[in-house]
């Protein structure tokens, strides 16, 4: 019933909502060393919930999996012009980018099979870890002189790993954007995660830095999971984002329509928590940032939740509970299909 309860107050508050326009083009790297989390789900419905609200998107696949090119319903196929050319090849990024079919004002330079290779192929080129951020703005610049309306924002999908895409990734981008899972390993992924931005910071990209943090999978019928949401916002109370995407099967089920959840089911629980979401993050000012600026003190703050949350774990965990809350069974029917 309170789930009930909450989409409804959320479909009257979102409902043909407009959100604000940024003053430049926003870039946010989507990143998580951890696989599993969210990341390309988390870039498709942020993307496609800002278009819906008005806004011009554009999405970098930049996973050799090519998974949001699926969500989004554009064309990879081996040969398709895509994110590959524009790396490895050097072709102008216009002669790539499609737009969604689904939702007006969102974009995709899509990425096909031949991505997976390009991490060799990088390796010996010149400016290696900067090619994205060129044909980036390069792309930016030609839209706007050609008349058209510019990017509002601009998001890149990464892999789950430390690579040369990963790298051009975190280049590219002033802000990371940090889906995690509300489980324990999500929080000691966090940490290496947070030093490797503060090398990228430190060597490439002095303008880098973590403007958000958005909790997915969440159960709130777990004690974990209540565990780590509280963890999380008591050490990164600046950048988490009040709103949490819950576990959803509409989510899991909308790609293999080609579709985001927020074309599949826009009224699902999964659909209404990212427009949230999206809202939330457009209605926060990117924050401003020193040249330079150094991440320890949120590395050391990921070590003291990751060490939070061990200890709460060791002391609450029996095998009898298996982390579930007391009201574990007592979901809806229609709750249980969300789950």
């Amino acid at each position: 019933m309170a789930q009930i309860q909450e989409d409804a107050r959320r479909r009257i508050e979102l409902r043909g909502r407009k959100f604000p326009r940024p003053a430049k083009t926003r870039v946010i790297t989507v990143a998580n060393q951890k696989g599993g989390v969210g990341k390309t789900t988390t870039t498709v419905n942020m993307a496609a919930a800002l278009a819906q609200a008005g806004l011009n998107v554009l999405v970098l696949d930049n996973d050799p999996q090519g998974n949001a090119s699926t969500a989004l319903g554009v064309d990879h196929r081996a040969g398709t012009p895509s994110i590959y050319e524009v790396l490895v090849e050097g072709a102008p990024m216009a002669d790539a980018v499609q737009e969604s079919p689904d939702t007006p004002n969102l974009w995709c330079l899509p990425a096909t099979i031949d991505l997976s290779g390009a991490e060799i192929e990088l390796v010996s080129m010149v400016a290696r870890e900067t090619r994205l951020r060129t044909a980036l703005d390069q792309y930016l610049e030609g839209r706007v002189a050609a008349g058209q309306e510019p990017i509002d924002y601009v998001f890149v999908d990464c892999p789950p790993s430390l690579g040369l895409l990963t790298v051009n990734a975190f280049v590219v981008a002033r802000e990371v954007l940090i889906p995690i899972q509300c489980e324990y390993y999500a929080l000691e992924g966090l940490t290496q995660l947070l030093k490797t931005i503060q090398l990228i910071q430190a060597h490439l990209n002095p303008q880098l830095h973590v403007s958000t943090i958005l909790l997915t999978m969440y159960d709130a019928r777990t004690n974990l999971a209540q565990q780590v949401a509280q963890e999380v916002r008591e050490h990164f109370p600046d950048v988490t984002l009040r709103t949490a995407v819950p576990r959803s099967v509409r989510i899991s089920e909308a790609p293999s329509y080609g579709q985001t959840v927020m074309t599949y089911d826009a009224g699902s629980s999964g659909a209404l928590a990212y427009l949230e979401a999206a809202r939330e993050f457009a209605e926060r000012a990117e924050p401003a940032v020193t040249a330079g600026g150094s991440l320890s003190s949120t590395v050391q703050r990921a070590w003291q939740a990751a060490d939070a949350m061990a200890s709460a774990h060791n002391s609450n965990a029996t095998p009898a509970s298996n982390g579930l809350g007391d009201d574990a069974g007592s979901a809806t029917p229609q709750q249980q299909e969300e789950l």
